[in-house]
């Protein structure tokens, strides 16, 4: 903008996007979809590039130790395994509905439970193995435990480490 020599109003005026909008974006106080900064920028005379790039995450060991486990256990997912799962599963889902608190474990257990009752395989996936903090969250209340083999959970745990 003090390149162009274009203030706030004027942006606005141009863009379309309300002043206060603005403001509160250059503010640092919301965030703008990639969208609607494009076109914040094209009524610059500029354009938007987003360059695409593997950022290791880093998760605690807790956090990790979870992930791990989810992603091994992840690569048995399938509908069959599944429905195989759902009884164990349902009683995870019960002693951890009697323990659970606040939210968003409470949230988070009713939706393993929608996923688990569409069959979501894709969406179990996701949840099992994304690093995203909605999918650490959800893990914070799996109702997965019990469906690994000792020994198979064991190899993981050694690979992740003390």
């Amino acid at each position: 903008m003090a390149e162009t020599h274009v203030s706030q109003s004027e942006l606005s005026r141009l863009s379309g996007v309300r002043q206060p909008s603005i403001s509160q974006f250059l503010s640092g106080r919301i965030e703008m979809s990639d969208e609607m900064l494009d076109r914040l920028l094209s009524c610059l005379g500029y354009r938007l590039e987003v360059v695409r790039r593997s950022v290791r995450v880093e998760l605690d060991r807790s956090h990790l130790r979870s992930w791990s486990l989810h992603r091994q256990l992840a690569t048995h997912l399938d509908p069959n395994a599944l429905d195989g799962w759902v009884p164990t599963v349902h009683r995870n889902l019960e002693r951890l509905r009697s323990t659970a608190q606040g939210e968003p474990h409470v949230s988070n257990l009713d939706r393993w439970e929608r996923l688990i009752e569409q069959r979501d395989v894709p969406g179990l996936r996701l949840v099992m193995t994304g690093l995203d903090t909605d999918s650490v969250q959800m893990r914070e209340v799996s109702p997965l435990g019990g469906l690994m083999s000792q020994e198979e959970r064991a190899k993981v745990l050694r690979l992740v480490g003390p």
